[in-house]
């Protein structure tokens, strides 16, 4: 059963339009490019409202060959161990503004700085805009004396799904692969077919319609089944030790399950952690109820694990 916080927190952002006044939930034109900018707009200011960082984290904004990028360290902390962290928004949205406050919380839990950096966004750059830019990061950290075995991918939403498409095309060029990786919430599966996205279609929090279209404005003219845009339909042989959350009210649920369950046929270690009756992205609202509370401490416990190795 869920913890009274909990439901308190998801009863409030069920309707949250009646906290603004509107009797509706605005319903978004994704194929409209000016209400995806207002979409990205609306972000960006509730980032500004909620963005506060725990005492003692550092924020070095930088560029990675014309990628903008940003070290959030706590204090003193060296560059040797890193989390490097793919921002969500469905492939359409995101910056380092709108994550900073969510990336310091894995940094504060973990004592490990983070590397978060802007991927280029759709419709303006399709795939495998993305990606490419993800490889960049990836590369410039090695280049940097970074070790791989002292990396931890951490990704949200989109985010996370860009998190195993990379792990993919890393192995794929026989790059040393990172210790491990955190997904939550991940999209997996472009072409939506997870029976999920119809059960759940009433209960999710995310704006309706929001996967498909997104998926269409990331892949342009591919195949939405290509691995690289859809790690489900990959080979996952290889892979590092992976921990992916999932709430069991959202539409994506699917997409992580049978993720993880093809991840397990292909040996790699992986753990699922689904969050009954909880929402998009729960852990990153820690510490707001207990369960996003625990659910960011195993995650900091997953990264401080793995960067030591």
């Amino acid at each position: 059963m869920l913890s009274i916080r909990a439901r308190l927190f998801k009863f409030l952002l069920q309707n949250r339009n009646l906290l603004r006044l509107r009797p509706k939930r605005e319903i978004i034109d994704w194929n409209n490019y000016e209400s995806i900018l207002r979409f990205r707009q609306d972000i960006q200011d509730g980032a500004g409202k909620f963005g506060k960082l725990p005492a003692g984290i550092e924020v070095s904004p930088m560029t990675i060959a014309d990628i903008p990028a940003e070290w959030i360290l706590p204090s003193q902390a060296s560059k040797d161990q890193v989390i490097l962290y793919f921002h969500g928004g469905g492939y359409v949205s995101g910056t380092c503004r709108d994550h900073r406050s969510i990336v310091a919380k894995f940094v504060n839990g973990s004592k490990v700085g983070a590397l978060l950096f802007e991927y280029r966004l759709a419709p303006e750059h399709r795939f495998p805009a993305a990606l490419e830019d993800s490889l960049t990061t990836y590369r410039w950290l090695l280049d940097q004396g970074v070790s791989p075995s002292h990396i931890v991918f951490v990704g949200d939403s989109a985010g996370g799904g860009l998190v195993l498409a990379t792990l993919l095309a890393i192995r794929d060029q026989d790059i040393p692969l990172p210790a491990g990786a955190v997904a939550y919430s991940p999209v997996t599966d472009h072409k939506c077919t997870g029976e999920s996205y119809r059960t759940n279609a009433k209960v999710c929090l995310a704006p309706e319609g929001m996967g498909p279209a997104c998926g269409k404005h990331y892949a342009g003219d591919n195949d939405l089944g290509l691995p690289y845009i859809s790690p489900l339909y990959g080979d996952l042989h290889g892979l590092p030790p992976l921990l992916i959350y999932v709430g069991g009210d959202e539409t994506l649920l699917d997409d992580s399950i049978r993720f993880a369950e093809k991840a397990k046929a292909a040996g790699v270690d992986v753990k699922l952690n689904v969050g009954k009756g909880l929402f998009h992205c729960y852990p990153a609202v820690a510490p707001l109820f207990p369960e996003a509370r625990q659910a960011m401490d195993e995650i900091c416990a997953f990264i401080k694990t793995h960067v030591g190795n």
